[in-house]
């Protein structure tokens, strides 16, 4: 018998989704006769221990992840659980993503204090949210309202949200869900008016490239249709060298009348203040081409010089 031992962020919602994975993996060991146990190891990031910074000015990638894969790199764990919008493009050498399980809700949501939608708002009101992406899209949806950093786990910006006057606050629908506070949202934002980041809603498992037997059982996890969609995603985002510093949005899909699995890509890329904001669309079969193609319609109209903006 064998025990994997599962590395994780510290937070709430990341034991809370590392918990709900272990859970699916104990089931598939029952399921299959296979004879391994399972140990979290919660671990600090640097992200999680700069908290009077946005996000877009610490610089730097994996702010979420480096320590997590330095733990796997020296085999402290065994394998990783992360939330995929986490995940720079390029993995260490010597680790691989073993298995994307099936999405979550990708879409942001409004929590609002007194009940309002984004259109019920009032004029200049208060919005917290950490991240540039959802800012640039709020400001070009509704230039009106006054948008401010908020930062720390779920639970302390649900709390900011009625101690520190805001009308509303903005996070990834996923995990609301994932904690069971569903009842919390008040509005889904439609990828219309916010796209998501890449990957959001997904999660990455994380393992070691020569560990054979976590790779065999993580891909008994692996959910293919979510796996092709997020590879669009982040081929994008590889594409753009983006990151959590600029505001780059993505979302794909794959078509449910086509039999042939094509996948539908949505990307966005915009200046911090939203006041220009490029959007293109491109479709096929191959997720890692579709990626390509809208990195490159983006990259033709001028993204580079907003996300260059962006990282200034």
């Amino acid at each position: 018998m064998r025990n994997i031992i599962v590395g994780s962020r510290q937070s709430s919602l990341a034991l809370t989704q590392t918990n709900q994975t272990i859970q699916l993996l104990r089931d598939l060991c029952a399921r299959e006769k296979l004879a391994y146990t399972f140990e979290v190891k919660p671990i600090v990031t640097r992200g999680d221990r700069i908290l009077d910074v946005t996000l877009s000015k610490v610089g730097g990638k994996g702010l979420f992840v480096k320590e997590i894969e330095e733990a796997l790199l020296n085999s402290a764990i065994d394998l990783a659980i992360h939330s995929m919008k986490d995940m720079p493009f390029e993995l260490p050498e010597g680790l691989i993503i073993g298995a994307v399980p099936q999405r979550e809700d990708p879409r942001d949501c409004l929590i609002s204090r007194e009940g309002r939608s984004l259109s019920e708002l009032p004029q200049g009101a208060r919005i917290g949210t950490s991240s540039l992406r959802r800012a640039a899209q709020l400001h070009a949806y509704r230039p009106d309202l006054q948008i401010e950093s908020i930062r720390g786990n779920i639970d302390t910006r649900l709390r900011k949200l009625e101690e520190e006057g805001f009308d509303a606050i903005l996070l990834a629908a996923a995990g609301l869900h994932r904690m069971g506070w569903k009842d919390r949202i008040t509005e889904y934002l439609s990828p219309e008016i916010c796209l998501p980041a890449v990957g959001q809603g997904a999660l990455a498992i994380e393992c070691r490239g020569n560990d054979s037997d976590v790779f065999a059982l993580l891909r008994l996890l692996n959910d293919p249709d979510t796996e092709r969609t997020v590879a669009a995603e982040r081929r994008l985002l590889g594409l753009l060298n983006g990151g959590c510093q600029v505001p780059i949005g993505a979302y794909a899909q794959l078509k449910t009348d086509d039999s042939d699995g094509t996948v539908v890509l949505n990307g966005m890329v915009s200046s911090p203040d939203g006041t220009r904001l490029l959007r293109e669309t491109a479709a096929g079969s191959d997720p890692k081409e579709v990626g390509s193609a809208v990195a490159q319609a983006l990259l033709s109209r001028g993204a580079d010089n907003l996300l260059a903006e962006a990282r200034e």
